[in-house]
């Protein structure tokens, strides 16, 4: 029977100072389970001897997604006689308690450890590790809240020490953490291949529009080598007049059309409930009204030369920061995009920005971005193939969503006992 198969919902609660836990759970200060809280320190880094040996050291900076990932620096056994950092047994689990308080991991091989982190050693054989693990996790705030000082903002050991917790039996408490963990591999397997699929989309949109489908013969141009029918334009050969958007003011309430700026442009996606309204003349919407195909660019700001291909939105007018191109019948919008999205385009952006005093991009630059234009059939088949694959990588990040939510739902119930593994 697996730990999933034996859930349950608890019916019998105790009230006590954190909150009601199940009658046969512990309230429990941290030092009771702990065995020793251990610090850590920094080697001195003018002492060439202490570094570039073979024990790995981390600090708080390390810590990825709750998880020791990458290990950046490695000191030597005379940094660790002569400093005061510690190494931590694997197994055991690792709290940032300054600068980056919150962060948890266990401790993936022995490892030594820097002044922002704080070794916990538990009793293995009544403290399970990576339940104290998904806890902090789900009570992150708890520690935050045991923050002190002004300059450098840290926990006091013997504040987290007196940390007291809602405690399982110890039966319970590995189960729990199997059934996290069991979700958490699910969801690090899913992010592996969404961005094993964003690379293989990179390489093919590279291939594509560089080789084409099916070529055998090709030519050298000023955006490198391309099929030899193909022919290389500018933006404003195939498309109209690049616009700017219109200047107004945003509103909650449904007062006009939708009024689209840069931030509500997040990884390539709208969600239009979100977007806000703006008053709008009618003897002017016509200009401003934002149809499927045409295609915007953040002209300022962190994401200057980002491009949106509008497909299906509801009415919806662009604000000033963004730059609107609508592409001709010589050109497919979608496959217009991909090149916006290709090094060929931001190869060029990334000229016109190092070039520039204010950091942006302005529509007569646009319209002079030159890129490769195929015969229509060859983009509607390249842009059909570079479609499934965003097609694909949409349904793992949907996927990856549901898991997230699944886990977060487990969490809550699962380490208040609501839940209950038998």
């Amino acid at each position: 029977m697996s730990p999933v198969d034996s859930l349950r919902t608890e019916t019998k609660f105790k009230k006590t100072e954190i909150g009601e836990i199940p009658v046969d759970w512990e309230v429990i200060q941290l030092k009771n389970i702990i065995i020793n809280f251990i610090n850590g320190g920094t080697p001195s880094t003018k002492v060439l001897k202490y570094w570039d040996g073979n024990i790995r050291w981390i600090t708080g900076a390390d810590f990825e997604d709750q998880k020791i990932r990458k290990i950046r620096r490695f000191i030597t056994e005379e940094a660790i006689k002569n400093s005061s950092t510690n190494v931590i047994p694997k197994g055991n689990l690792l709290v940032v308690t300054r600068t980056g308080v919150g962060k948890v991991a266990i401790a993936p091989f022995d490892i030594a450890i820097s002044q922002d982190i704080t070794g916990l050693i538990h009793n293995s054989s009544k403290t399970s590790a990576k339940f104290l693990y998904w806890y902090f996790i789900d009570n992150s705030d708890r520690l935050q809240f045991l923050v002190q000082g002004t300059s450098i903002n840290g926990i006091l050991r013997e504040d987290l020490a007196n940390l007291i917790i809602a405690f399982p039996p110890f039966s319970e408490q590995i189960k729990i953490a199997e059934i996290l963990s069991a979700a958490d591999e699910a969801i690090d397997i899913k992010k592996e291949i969404i961005e094993k699929t964003k690379e293989l989309k990179k390489g093919l949109m590279r291939e594509l529009l560089t080789r084409g489908i099916g070529h055998t013969k090709f030519k050298k141009t000023e955006i490198g080598e391309i099929p030899a029918d193909w022919r290389v334009v500018q933006v404003k050969d195939v498309s109209g007049k690049p616009e700017y958007g219109y200047t107004a003011s945003a509103i909650e309430k449904p007062v006009g059309p939708k009024f689209l700026r840069i931030t509500d442009i997040q990884n390539g996606h709208v969600n239009w409930s979100l977007v806000p309204y703006c008053y709008f003349p009618d003897s002017i919407k016509r200009k401003y009204i934002l149809k499927s195909g045409d295609i915007l660019f953040a002209r300022t700001g962190a994401t200057t030369g980002k491009s949106f291909l509008i497909q299906d939105c509801p009415e919806a007018v662009f604000a000033s920061y963004l730059i609107r191109i609508t592409p001709t019948s010589k050109i497919r919008s979608q496959f217009l995009n991909f090149v916006f999205n290709s090094h060929i385009y931001w190869k060029q952006i990334r000229q016109a920005l190092s070039g520039s005093a204010q950091g942006g991009v302005n529509a007569t630059f646009l319209s002079k971005i030159k890129i490769p234009l195929p015969p229509v059939g060859e983009q509607e088949l390249i842009a059909t193939i570079m479609s499934e694959i965003d097609t694909l990588i949409e349904k793992e990040l949907r996927q990856e969503t549901t898991l997230a939510n699944m886990k977060k739902g487990l969490m809550e119930r699962l380490l208040t006992g609501k839940i209950r593994v038998s």
